[in-house]
Formats: structure tokens, sequence, C-alpha cells
């Protein structure tokens, strides 16, 4: 393992100034020797190891050592990284970014926006910003971080054919919501939050869920006017045996009294869960590109999608990008700004596109690093000698 790492990291410092890429070595091991993917987290680390020690040679002894160990790697056409094709049909490709607008995007943002304008490309399709801003309480959108998206897409090169704001969306997302009690397929649970999670862990109903349409749509209305924060949620109705407890009867509505929010007033809230699905199929999304955090969500959604009998969108699955060193965590950035150890959300030492852009990285730069990346499940981290070796790449 460790002679097929070496050989890659100094092909790739070699090719690129003297700095590997460890995503770019770990992709090239991988598609060697498949099988290691059976212990990535061993793999992640002996590849970040070997290509800092690669980084750390001059460049003439890195191409010595190619030359030792693969006598003709410089005289081989290393093919470019091509995209993979999308599943399903092509025919006609809708794509959508989706970023919460509570902070400005970071690199993680970046690789999941560019992959999507990629593909938009790639098939001459389109490509939706939908600002997924329906959560007042626990990621609560900022109103400077709707100008501060559309600033940075703009700056990746990024320009969405059509802006969506959930936050205008309510009466839509009620609509559905009614329909699905109509239909039985959705009831309003006021049970205390302790004892569903007993039941749910359990694969047990709660009384709630054996009421009628009729009685639910009138617990729907009280939602509005009766129930508090926490009395009351809309949950959609799914295989309360379902071996993932996080699948069994998921909440898509929540009250929240009291709550702020840049853009609209309501008491009664759609989970991001919910609003996204009701929009991917109503603005004809035909491929998600999605976390793999998140690969549950397909699960819950597609309850909703069988019972309004509706197609539901490819997915293809991608892991985060984290860099090395340098928050992208909203919650930590804004304690470090207190604390004065950043400046602002544009400090150097930080994740943010904002300080990438203040530090002088060109947006090229971060292209050519999210299509060396491509797409796959593993997540990577990268370090400022990957940030700084596609700079010089660029510059040439």
């Amino acid at each position: 393992m460790k002679d097929l790492i070496l050989k890659w990291a100094l092909k790739n410092a070699v090719d690129h100034d003297g700095t590997a890429v460890t995503g770019f070595v770990l992709n090239k091991v991988i598609g060697e020797e498949p099988e290691l993917k059976k212990d990535m987290k061993k793999l992640t680390a002996e590849v970040d190891k070997l290509v800092k020690e690669v980084n750390g040679m001059e460049h003439d002894e890195q191409k010595k050592r190619l030359l030792e160990i693969w006598p003709d790697a410089l005289a081989k056409k290393i093919e470019e990284r091509k995209l993979p094709e999308l599943p399903g049909d092509t025919s006609k490709v809708v794509l959508r970014f989706a970023p919460n607008p509570s902070a400005p995007l970071h690199i993680g943002h970046a690789r999941t926006a560019l992959l999507n304008w990629f593909y938009k490309e790639k098939y001459r399709g389109k490509f939706i910003l939908r600002f997924d801003d329906t959560d007042p309480k626990i990621k609560p959108p900022m109103k400077e971080a709707y100008v501060w998206i559309l600033q940075d897409l703009k700056w990746l090169g990024i320009k969405p054919g059509q802006i969506v704001y959930a936050s205008d969306r309510f009466d839509t997302y009620y609509e559905h919501a009614e329909k699905l009690i109509g239909m039985g397929k959705a009831y309003v649970c006021d049970c205390e939050a302790e004892h569903w999670r007993g039941l749910k862990e359990k694969g047990n109903a709660c009384p709630c869920r054996t009421l009628d349409a009729k009685e639910n749509l009138v617990r729907w209305k009280k939602m509005f006017s009766d129930y508090r924060e926490g009395e009351a949620a809309l949950r959609i109705k799914t295989d309360l045996k379902h071996p993932n407890p996080a699948i069994r009867d998921w909440v898509a509505f929540k009250i929240v009294d009291n709550a702020k929010h840049p853009r609209v007033k309501a008491k009664v809230w759609p989970l991001l869960n919910f609003a996204s699905l009701v929009d991917d199929h109503l603005f004809n999304v035909s491929h998600i590109i999605r976390g793999v955090d998140l690969a549950f969500t397909e699960l819950q959604q597609k309850y909703v999608y069988g019972y309004f009998g509706w197609d539901y969108p490819e997915v293809v699955v991608c892991g985060k990008v984290f860099l090395e060193g340098s928050p992208t965590s909203k919650s930590e950035i804004l304690e470090g700004m207190k604390a004065g150890k950043y400046s602002g959300w544009d400090d150097p030492k930080l994740g943010t596109l904002k300080a990438f852009k203040k530090k002088g990285i060109s947006p090229e730069a971060i292209q050519k690093i999210m299509w060396e990346l491509g797409v796959r499940k593993n997540n990577l981290t990268l370090t400022w000698d990957n940030i700084m070796a596609a700079q010089r790449a660029v510059e040439k």
C-alpha cells in the first residue's frame, strides 16, 4: 500500500510544481486497489502522511525517486479526469444548489455548488439556486447571507438560471401538508417528546397516529392558533418498524413561537426535509447531488413521493470537503470572532470563500481542485499546500 501511495504522490508532485494533492492521490490508489476502501480511515491517514513527506522533498529529489520506482512515469500521459455520467434520463437535466443562508459559503459548499454547475454545463441543463431558509431556530438565516451567497457564487463563475426562496413558499407547503392529512398519510402528534421517542425506539405507534383525517385537520388548524411550541408537530406516516429510527414517522412541520426571520413571519414552520422534497418535484429537479450525511433523507422523502405518485429524482451521493486547520462551522467562527481570534468572515485563517478571495486565491484554483476531486463518497480534507499548488497551476 505504501509503495502504491508513494508512486502516485511523487507523480502528482512532479506534475504540479512539487506539491501533491491528497484527494488526487487517494483516488488513484483506490482506482488501482479498490479493496483498500474497506479501511478508509487507515488509508486516508497513510496518504496524508506520505503526501506531506513527498511535499517536503526538493523537486529534483521527487523526480529522482519517481523514476526509480516508475521509470516510464514521465513518458506516460495521465488522462484528465472526466465527470462520470449522471444516472437515469439526462435529456433534460435540472439541478439545484440549496444552501441555508445562515453564513457565507465555505469550501464544502463550493464543492457541491461547482459539481452542480459542472453537470449543468455538461448536459446544457438548468441550475437552480434555492435558499433553504425555513429553519428560524437551529440555523436562523442572516439577512446579509443572502447577498453573500450570491456574491460567492458569482465569484465561482456560477450564474443561477433561477433563484427560489423557500421562505416565500409557505402556502405551497401548507397545501401539500393538508393533502397528506386528508389522505391519511400524515397526522398531528401532541405526545410529550420523551414519550414519543420511547415509542419510536420500540417501533410502536402513539395514540395520535390512529386518529382519522377529520380530527387531524382540526389539530392541524390548532397548530396555527391554540398549540404552543413543543406541544404538537405534523408527522409523516412511514414504516414504524424501519431499521433506521430516523425514518420512522419523521417530523414535517413544527411550531416555533416568536420566531425571528429576516423575510417571513410564521408560527408553523416546514422542516427543510419537507420543503425541499416539494420544491424538487414542483421545479422538475432531475438530479440531486447530496452529501453522505444526508443519504437517509432519500428514504424519508420517498414515502411522500410515493403517496403523491411522483417520481423521485436521481441522486448522486458525494462526500464532504474540509480544509485542514481552517474552521467552516458557523458557531465556531462566530465564537472565534467574538474572542478576537478572527477579524471577520473573510479572515485568511478561515475556510470561507470570502477568506480565499482575501488571501488572493482565484476562483479558477477552486474550480480546478473540485474538478480533480470529482465525485466520490468519502470525505476529504484539503491542506493549504493543496490550495496553493492549484493556484500556481492556474497561474501558468
